[in-house]
């Protein structure tokens, strides 16, 4: 098992000056990585992390997740190279399939069926894995040789075979998993499952067997990699009480229902109860499911700290 990492979502700001300070206190906080959406309404990921590591000593950046029906593999082989360069190699890819169709609509983008998207998916490893190898492009090669200019390549060399910054691929379903599984460096399990019969992007939480099955499956597509990969969650909920079980209730009728009350206490998505209590749970958890990287939304970052802290005492 590896060591923990912890990390918090960024969905929104309203300055510089207060993006920056928001970074910095997660660095004091004890948080290693800040990760940027790729969601139409919220800042774009590229300047926000650029900006995010500016900031700040040592917090790594990176996309949670990036969807990739959006992006055009050759301009984002050169918003990945840039970025990673301008933070001085602190840059993790997070690439997923994408799945809300309003935003497809909007931007003017073809909704596909998923088995498209995850094709779409893989297309743009391949590519971004082909570009950050081929070090430029043969047509630039006189002219930068003639003015002296640099190959504009990631600072990183640990990701995407070998010539980029790491990999993370997130999903739950089958294709990006297999995806994930056979190329990422880091495995997301993000934990939400469309639900059936509605709107695409429509979610909900997986409990606790769900989540069993899909670790299952993606360890078994990953063979001899599994112990190499680094397993990747993101917390829907962080909720410190006394009384786990009213906190639960509540929850699942916040929930709809989709959940019950003891499917709430038993997913991993969600933390309920004492810093020690959470603490524990996540040191069960990284024993039952392999998690090791735990990612909060930016609301929970105070609240999750301490958990933060007791996590490395106990693990320690």
């Amino acid at each position: 098992m590896g060591d923990f990492r912890f990390s918090f979502v960024l969905l929104g700001m309203s300055s510089h000056a207060e993006l920056a300070e928001r970074c910095r206190e997660a660095e004091r906080l004890g948080y290693d990585t800040v990760f940027a959406a790729d969601h139409l309404g919220v800042p774009a990921p590229f300047p926000t992390l650029v900006a995010a590591a500016a900031a700040t000593r040592r917090l790594r950046v990176g996309t949670l997740v990036l969807n990739a029906p959006f992006w055009n593999p050759a301009l984002l082989a050169r918003e990945v190279a840039t970025t990673d360069l301008l933070t001085d190699g602190r840059l993790e890819v997070g690439l997923g399939a994408g799945y809300v169709k309003w935003e497809f609509d909007e931007a003017g983008i073809a909704w596909e069926p998923f088995g498209a998207r995850a094709d779409r998916l893989e297309a743009t490893v391949d590519e971004l894995t082909r570009l950050f190898a081929a070090g430029g492009y043969e047509r630039q090669a006189a002219l930068r040789e003639s003015y002296g200019l640099p190959v504009l390549a990631p600072a990183q060399r640990r990701g995407f075979a070998g010539s980029g910054p790491p990999l993370l691929i997130g999903g739950m379903g089958d294709r990006t998993l297999r995806i994930a599984a056979e190329r990422a460096d880091i495995v997301g399990i993000a934990g939400t499952l469309q639900v059936k019969g509605r709107p695409p992007g429509t979610l909900r939480l997986a409990t606790a067997a769900e989540t069993d099955e899909r670790v299952r499956y993606a360890r078994e597509r990953a063979g001899a990699r599994a112990d190499r990969i680094e397993w990747q969650t993101l917390v829907q909920m962080v909720r410190r009480t006394d009384d786990r079980r009213a906190a639960a209730e509540e929850l699942s009728a916040r929930y709809g229902g989709a959940l019950s009350a003891e499917e709430v206490l038993d997913t991993p998505f969600v933390l309920i109860g004492t810093v020690e209590e959470m603490a524990e749970r996540i040191l069960r958890d990284r024993e039952r499911y392999g998690f090791t990287y735990y990612t909060v939304h930016a609301p929970f970052l105070e609240e999750f700290a301490p958990v933060i802290e007791r996590v490395r005492a106990l693990a320690g």
